[in-house]
């Protein structure tokens, strides 16, 4: 079924057969007849007789290995796994082998594997043979060495330096895992399959590129000759099980009282703008508030690399596209916002501000769309705003200073700072409102803050939210206008007994 010439060119010399390994009678395989798995399916034969023991079914991903469980692999490992590798892609018919479901093709790909590796007479301990096969099918209908990593939900982030060199964060702590590819070729093959699933490309005339995964996590390539030391990819993970607020709580990255305060900012149509470093869970917090949005309301998406999911049934998911080969064909995010204007939206998420597109999205914020939400790149909520104003004036607008604080001010209601500590936890710090323009400068006032207050003996930082005593925050007519007012006295009287 999948042998281009019958069968592998090797089969024709008489090799001897390698010695068959000790194994338990419960690790034989089920029938094995001349040299020929009986599984109902056609296979590439051998002429000689098999031996040794044939794996029966492809391991299921392990969250609990440790990072570095291949860190004491060797050279020769990695030779014989390309030899082995060559011979498959010779003996393979992959356009066939394309017409398969995964685990169908897995079982081909295993099964052809054993019997290069018998008739090469390739002497292997049944660990380093499950090891091989299953690096193998990844290198063949996956993305390679990255797949173990892939399949841990522990792990937040991907970060390969090259062919030899890979970091994950784990618990928002960084370490060195013992993972590596065959060399750069390797590495740049899977930064291509990875982007060429959504259109784009990443080479010598397109060395940066943004994509992102089937599952939605979010993808930052950079290719020589821009990157010195090889290929380097980053990757963001999306987490399967997304988190929900009342999760966000029970890790103490806010207070109930907190959280209760976002639930309302939610429900009540308040243009939002999360604001946090790299890395400090932005884009989760957005998830998590885009929960409140109710299902009859049209919203409409606007992302470099899509990665939201909204749960709502009425969403429109809007994604930017680069140049093609000849410089033509390319959809900024200002395109983007600008465009979906048109497109009777009643919420705009965009996903990331980080140029003149802050103008048409504060635009849209101040006519009629609102409880639309963004996020982008400060360190503070008054270094948010400011940022905000810059990147109206990238955009070529040459309005006074003034007046671009007053459609700051009259657009968005509600900074929420995110940032991760130095000991990996991440925290809401600031709920901090937009209060409005005193002379020529923008005044705010924060609902909730969180205090450091130390670490303790193994370095976790030691801090507490705490409420302002504001009483009446300046959204509270909006938050009546949508039936919350209630829930919100309460929430800010039990927040401000809790501090």
């Amino acid at each position: 079924m999948f042998g281009k010439r019958g069968g592998i060119p090797e089969a024709r010399v008489a090799i001897p057969a390698a010695p068959a390994p000790a194994v338990q009678p419960s690790e034989l395989p089920t029938r094995v007849t001349s040299g020929r798995v009986e599984t109902g399916r056609a296979r590439i034969l051998s002429d000689e007789p098999m031996s040794g023991p044939i794996p029966a079914a492809t391991p299921q991903p392990n969250n609990t290995v440790p990072p570095s469980v291949d860190s004491q692999r060797s050279d020769s490992f990695y030779e014989t796994k390309g030899t082995i590798f060559n011979a498959l892609i010779e003996a393979i018919d992959l356009a066939q082998l394309a017409k398969l479901d995964t685990d169908s093709a897995r079982e081909e790909i295993r099964d052809i594997v054993n019997e290069i590796i018998t008739i090469k007479n390739i002497v292997m301990s049944i660990s380093e043979q499950e090891e091989l096969l299953d690096d193998i099918c990844n290198d063949v209908l996956g993305f390679g060495p990255l797949e173990p990593l892939l399949a841990r939900d522990d792990i937040s982030d991907i970060m390969v330096n090259g062919s030899h060199t890979v970091y994950i964060e784990v618990k928002g702590k960084i370490q060195k895992t013992g993972t590596r590819f065959r060399d750069d070729q390797q590495l740049l093959n899977v930064c291509q399959r990875i982007v060429s699933q959504i259109g784009r490309r990443v080479d010598e005339t397109s060395p940066i590129c943004d994509a992102r995964l089937p599952d939605g996590s979010r993808v930052n390539a950079i290719v020589p000759p821009l990157a010195i030391d090889g290929p380097a990819l980053t990757i963001r993970k999306f987490k399967k099980d997304k988190l929900t607020l009342d999760q966000l709580v029970r890790m103490g990255t806010i207070t109930p009282q907190g959280a209760e305060i976002l639930r309302i900012i939610g429900r009540s149509r308040v243009n939002t703008v999360i604001s946090g470093g790299t890395g400090s869970g932005k884009t989760t917090l957005l998830n998590c508030l885009t929960k409140f949005i109710d299902n009859d309301e049209r919203i409409i998406t606007c992302e470099d690399a899509a990665e939201l999911q909204l749960q709502q049934p009425h969403v429109v998911r809007l994604e930017t596209r680069p140049p093609n080969l000849e410089g033509e064909g390319q959809i900024t995010m200002r395109d983007l916002v600008r465009n979906c204007l048109r497109m009777r939206p009643e919420r705009i998420i965009v996903g990331e501000v980080r140029g003149p597109e802050a103008f048409e999205m504060l635009q849209a914020m101040n006519t009629g769309h609102d409880g639309s939400l963004s996020t982008l790149h400060a360190n503070s909520p008054r270094e948010a705003l400011s940022r905000l104003e810059s990147m109206i004036t990238m955009g070529g607008f040459s309005l006074p200073s003034r007046t671009t604080r007053e459609m700051i001010t009259s657009s968005i209601d509600v900074v929420i700072q995110v940032a991760r500590l130095r000991d990996g936890t991440r925290k809401i710090t600031h709920i901090t409102e937009v209060m409005g323009m005193e002379g020529d400068v923008i005044t705010t006032q924060d609902l909730f803050v969180f205090d450091i207050l130390g670490e303790d003996v193994q370095g976790a930082i030691l801090g507490r939210h705490r409420s302002t005593g504001i009483g009446r925050p300046r959204f509270w007519e909006r938050a009546r206008y949508f039936g919350e007012e209630q829930r919100l006295a309460a929430a800010l009287d039990a927040a401000e007994t809790a501090a």
